[in-house]
């Protein structure tokens, strides 16, 4: 086998912009094709497991964990706050997530 061509902490760097890319297109093309967003977030998905890059947090809430659509409020996800956590409710898989609210106080 050959050596990589670049070394993994350049590869993840990279592979962060083409991911923070893709959610940005998805984000774009979502009102005119959703198929097409879901698939930039499948691709976003596929190239973090490949490099083991972690999607960032603020995008990792923008897909939904189970059938990996990407969620767009009041048009295919609900977003709702009960006992100290928020819910983000999928309405193509009628699943949901949920997140804990930090208190500002504890760290």
């Amino acid at each position: 086998m050959s050596k990589p061509l670049l070394s993994k902490s350049k590869q993840k760097e990279i592979a962060l912009q083409r991911i923070r890319v893709l959610f940005q297109q998805a984000g774009d093309i979502f009102p005119k094709n959703k198929a097409l967003a879901d698939r930039h977030v499948a691709l976003a998905r596929k190239i973090s497991m490949k490099v083991h890059a972690q999607i960032p947090q603020e995008l990792k809430r923008r897909m939904c964990k189970h059938c990996y659509s990407y969620l767009r409020p009041s048009v295919n996800a609900r977003i709702r706050t009960r006992g100290g956590k928020v819910i983000i409710s999928c309405l193509e898989c009628k699943k949901f997530t949920r997140i804990p609210i930090k208190r500002p106080g504890k760290a």
